[in-house]
């Protein structure tokens, strides 16, 4: 991304200048403000040892044990209350940064990106001009009209999705309404399509309820987080489903910063689950550093993760990836994949 010159000498006063002034920078803010001068992306160092980015399998198909979230080319960001986060998600990852980026996760060993439908285009765009093989794993919407949803699913895996699972709020969505027998038809549906099909959802409830009714899906895309970091909201006020009620004003209730409403209840449901299980929003939105969210999520039995990541992130979010992965090897969960 080329910044206006104005624009440029701004920023880049306006950070140095701070530092000037005793500022204690971040990594993540050294690294922007290197971007921000040499007009690029920082290039992906080897980890220690040569060690690479250990995979696993859902199906057939081999998938990195950390994932990059699609957020990185939807603009989605999880704000809590700063009302600008989401337009400066976007301003920065501009078309170019968004194929550095990717470019840059597959030099490191990241060899699938998780996606919504809308996020389709620009990946297979990004695969024709770099010549990228990035893999994508794709959230499809279960309808209670089967046919609606049968087009859906074949178009999505038409525009070259490599593993499809049903949308976090849509399979919640349907839970709520106890219409789990939706998600039935939706696994069917895209085995159909012979990819590997899997269910997603905030609440556990959604995977309780899947395998209460033996649904047998082929992997579970599931939050999970620690709730130790300021904003999370107490536990005596917190309320399943409280995704879709709405964001309260009063301060001790969801405003959107939580996800995962009980970890220890989360991690003891999956130790009885013979799947495996993709973790998301292992950070919090952001909350919680990578170095906790993933030690926590491997070690507790997550046997894939996804990360949301600036280009900034990457080599970082890789070589803890690899160091947590080596560090939970024989954890008590079994791993699944």
């Amino acid at each position: 991304m080329t910044l206006p010159a104005n624009r440029r000498n701004f920023l880049s006063q306006g950070l140095l200048g701070a530092a000037a002034a005793g500022a204690a920078y971040s990594l993540e803010e050294q690294i922007l403000l290197a971007a921000l001068q040499e007009g690029k992306a920082q290039s992906a160092p080897q980890p220690a040892g040569g060690a690479e980015l250990p995979r696993g399998k859902i199906g057939d198909v081999q998938i990195s044990r950390l994932l990059i979230g699609g957020n990185l080319i939807g603009g989605w960001a999880h704000a809590r209350d700063l009302i600008y986060v989401s337009a400066l998600f976007k301003a920065y990852n501009t078309e170019p940064r968004v194929f550095d980026t990717l470019e840059l996760a597959e030099r490191s060993g990241i060899n699938t990106i998780q996606i919504d439908p809308l996020c389709q285009d620009v990946v297979e765009k990004y695969k024709r001009q770099r010549g990228g093989k990035i893999q994508t794993m794709v959230c499809v919407h279960p309808d209670r009209d089967f046919a609606k949803m049968e087009e859906h699913i074949k178009r999505v895996r038409d525009r070259g999705a490599d593993l499809l699972y049903t949308h976090g709020e849509g399979s919640d969505r349907q839970v709520m309404a106890g219409r789990v027998d939706v998600l039935a038809k939706a696994l069917e549906l895209i085995r159909a399509q012979g990819v590997p099909a899997g269910i997603g959802s905030h609440s556990l409830e959604t995977p309780i309820a899947c395998e209460k009714e033996k649904l047998n899906p082929d992997y579970y895309v599931k939050t999970f987080h620690l709730d130790r970091y300021w904003s999370a909201t107490p536990p005596e006020h917190r309320e399943e489903w409280c995704w879709y009620k709405g964001h309260s004003l009063d301060h001790n209730k969801y405003h959107d910063n939580i996800f995962c409403l009980d970890a220890e209840k989360t991690a003891a449901f999956f130790e009885a689950v013979q799947r495996p299980w993709v973790a998301f929003k292992v950070l919090a939105a952001g909350a919680i550093h990578p170095q906790i969210g993933l030690s926590s999520a491997y070690r507790h039995g997550a046997d894939f993760a996804i990360l949301g990541m600036f280009d900034f992130q990457i080599a970082q979010d890789v070589a803890i990836a690899i160091d947590c992965l080596r560090k939970h090897a024989n954890r008590k969960r079994p791993w699944y994949g």
